[in-house]
């Protein structure tokens, strides 16, 4: 597993983590819970729909940056990866 987690780049790892923030948030509006605890009448429903709004936008983007993204996060993928800094396509 530690060779794994060495041989992921930066740019994957970060990444993968605000898509795994995006989605825990999203599961947490999901099942009602509030992801910033605030007291009830602490905000406005107008701040809620613009809470809302933002996350939902915010996983959206998120979720296609990664998805677009060449993350080489198997082994064949990382295979490929090599292949490709051996011939200078890619950046090491």
């Amino acid at each position: 597993m530690k060779n794994f987690i060495d041989n992921i780049d930066k740019g994957t790892g970060i990444r993968t983590v605000l898509l795994f923030v995006a989605l825990i948030n999203q599961s947490l509006i999901l099942f009602g819970k509030s992801p910033i605890p605030l007291e009830e009448g602490q905000i406005t429903s107008l701040m809620d729909g613009i809470y809302l709004v933002g996350s939902m936008l915010f996983t959206i983007v998120i979720s296609l940056i990664a998805w677009f993204k060449n993350n080489y996060v198997t082994e064949k993928g990382q295979l490929q990866k090599k292949a490709l800094q051996a011939q200078g396509l890619i950046k090491k």
